[in-house]
Order: C-alpha cells, then structure tokens, then sequence
C-alpha cells in the first residue's frame, strides 16, 4: 500500500509518499505563508506526488473517545472539528487539508493518526488531575501529545541498541518547536510532560510550558488580560523567545549565549534546568532507565543540547561519549552516543513521524 503522509502545521505542511517496503518516493516541506491558506499549497503536492493508495494525517489532539487510528468520513470529521479548541495551532490545519483533500481526490481512503493516541495508556496516577469531579467529567486530564515520535522512537531505539523493545524502561525526549518528554515502559508510555493541551511542560520555542496558574488568574485579576491575549502569549510570545527577546530557535539563542547575551544565556539556562528535571521525574515514573532518546530537531541536530542535558544526569546512570555525540546527527545514521560503560544509554534518533502514520494506515486499511 502506497500512502501519501500529511502533516499540516500552523505554518508549514509536510508531506510525503511512501512505498509499500517505507521507501521515500517524494517529500515536500513547504511553509505556509502568513495568513494564507494551505490548499494550494496542497493542490500542488497532489499534482506532483505519484499515485497512492491512501493518506494519513498527522492529527494531534483525538481527544478522550479516538485512541486509535481512524479511517475518516464526514460524521467523525465533524467530531475531530469539535475538539479544534483543544490544540489551536494543530487541529485545525490538519482538518483543512482533510477536507481539502476529499476534495481533490474524493474516493482517496483518509485516515487521521493521533499524537493523543500513544499515551492512551497512561495509568490513572499519571492522567488525573487534581481537580474535582466535575471537571474530570467534563474531560480535564492529562493526554499528552507527540505520540508518534515517540512511538517511533522508543521502538527504533530498542532496534539500535539491539534489544527487545518490552524489555526496556526509556525516556524518550522530542525537542523540536514544541517539545515533550514520555516515560515508556516495556513499550507503552506511562507518563508525559505535555498535559490537557500541548502548552504544559517543558520550555518550548514559543511555548511558556509549566507555568502556576495562579500567575495567569494573578495577570486577568490585577492587569486585566483576556482569555484571548492570555493564550496569544503563553502559545506564541513565550519558551525560548519570550526569554531571549530576539528567537525561538534553538540554534540562534546558543549562538547568542556564547556571544555574550545575558537574555540568551538566561534562556539556555532555564530551557536545560526544565529539560533535566522532567527528564528525572519520567525515569522516576519507570523506576529508574535504560536509556535517555533524542529526537526531533533540537534532540537531533543539537550535539551541545545533549552535552548540556547529560552534565548532571550521572546520578541516572548517564555517561556520555564527547566523540560518539559530536558525530550523530545531521544526516547521520541512528546511532549510540554513551560511553561503552554508561549505566543508561544515550540514544540519538531521526524523527520519522512518516513511519509510524504510514504504519498505522496500513494496519487499519488492510484486508482481515
């Protein structure tokens, strides 16, 4: 089975085809202009892809009832629009390109993949929030998002360090433009940092991550802000750029910090502190690690992140190799970055989020 991957962004759409054995046959990462839609953009993907058999989208937020892949059509599209508020950034791209896509090839099977979807297995202790009944009722709780790198990347991890994937405890760490981390146990994910949305948690680009709500009640009381500029701000003026007041890349705010920019530095600083602290309370949730994975652009590209995060993890059983990590990444291969006698591996993965999606059409699409 052929499949076109789709995943729609705020500002980008990627897409890509795969052949029935994963072999990449074409690959677009196109960005969406500001205020502009993205159909033409996958107007033009479609007439330049080859042929395919079915489609997955990339879909982040399923909500409490779509723990699974599911094959779409109308009534359940006008479900997955329901939870648009949930994931502000997300849903509603991939819902646009759903839709644009019926359109431009109507008899194309489509099915939506969730990031929600691999935390479903989160015990009660790590989804419950401490808030009464009524809310729980109303579906307040911890979901958890990236679910399919994460995925991806604690079964590729157990491939590379050669061992079976229900035999390991990992915490897997998706540093990109958002970011999370997942305590995956003999395969299924027993915590997360990200929460009923995906603003909770970690540092991020534009993201604040954890913050106290009663800063936020403190800020609508005293100063008078709206849900509205409430939630502009914590999702888009936050993280790495609300810190560093010039960028939520990565790469920029490291190159500033090591040019002297206190405002950088500041932000490097608080970005680590959060990501080793989350990183020890996951390994807590499994009781103790086999190995630390890095994925995602940051996880990946990022030798010195991984320098930096691994400084003070030795209490964990994480020894990393200077050299080993100097050479992963980039276009490299998968590969181990720990030192041979390291307690808990270092794992450095290449996201492939494509994988995963194309997985999952297949397994639900195929004849019984």
């Amino acid at each position: 089975m052929r499949v076109l991957v789709v995943n729609a962004g705020s500002s980008s759409l990627k897409a890509s085809v795969l052949d029935a054995d994963d072999t990449l046959l074409f690959e677009r990462d196109l960005a969406v202009p500001d205020g502009g839609s993205l159909a033409p953009l996958l107007d033009d993907i479609v007439a330049e892809a080859p042929e395919v058999d079915a489609a997955g989208h990339r879909v982040v937020h399923g909500g409490v009832t779509h723990t699974a892949a599911l094959r779409l059509d109308r009534s359940n599209e006008a479900e997955l629009a329901a939870l648009a508020d949930l994931a502000p950034l997300h849903n509603p791209p991939s819902l646009a390109a759903i839709a644009r896509l019926r359109d431009l090839a109507p008899g194309l099977p489509q099915v939506a993949c969730f990031d929600t979807a691999f935390h479903a297995t989160l015990p009660p202790a790590a989804s419950t929030f401490a808030v009464p009944a009524a809310w729980r009722h109303l579906g307040v709780r911890r979901f958890g998002f990236h679910g399919l790198s994460h995925a991806w990347a604690s079964r590729r991890a157990a491939a590379v360090l050669g061992r079976p994937a229900a035999s390991l405890r990992l915490v897997t760490a998706h540093l990109g433009a958002g970011a999370s981390l997942a305590a995956v146990d003999g395969g299924r994910s027993v915590d997360t940092t990200m929460g009923f949305t995906p603003l909770d948690g970690l540092v991020m680009a534009t993201r604040a991550g954890s913050i106290d709500p009663g800063a936020v009640l403190w800020l609508v009381r005293r100063h008078g802000l709206g849900a509205a500029e409430v939630e502009e701000t914590l999702t888009r003026r936050s993280g790495l750029l609300g810190l560093s007041g010039t960028s939520g890349d990565l790469r920029r705010v490291l190159a500033d910090a090591d040019g002297g920019d206190e405002a950088a530095r500041l932000a490097v600083a608080v970005y680590v502190h959060r990501l080793r602290g989350a990183i020890a309370a996951m390994a807590a949730a499994t009781g103790g690690t086999d190995a630390l994975v890095f994925t995602g652009g940051a996880g990946e590209h990022s030798a010195r992140l991984r320098h930096d995060t691994c400084a003070q993890l030795g209490f964990l059983g994480v020894e990393l190799d200077p050299a080993r990590n100097a050479a992963a990444g980039g276009g490299g291969p998968d590969a181990v970055v720990s030192t041979d006698g390291s307690a808990a591996a270092v794992v450095v993965v290449h996201a492939r989020e494509d994988l995963e999606i194309a997985g999952q059409v297949r397994a639900l699409l195929a004849p019984a």
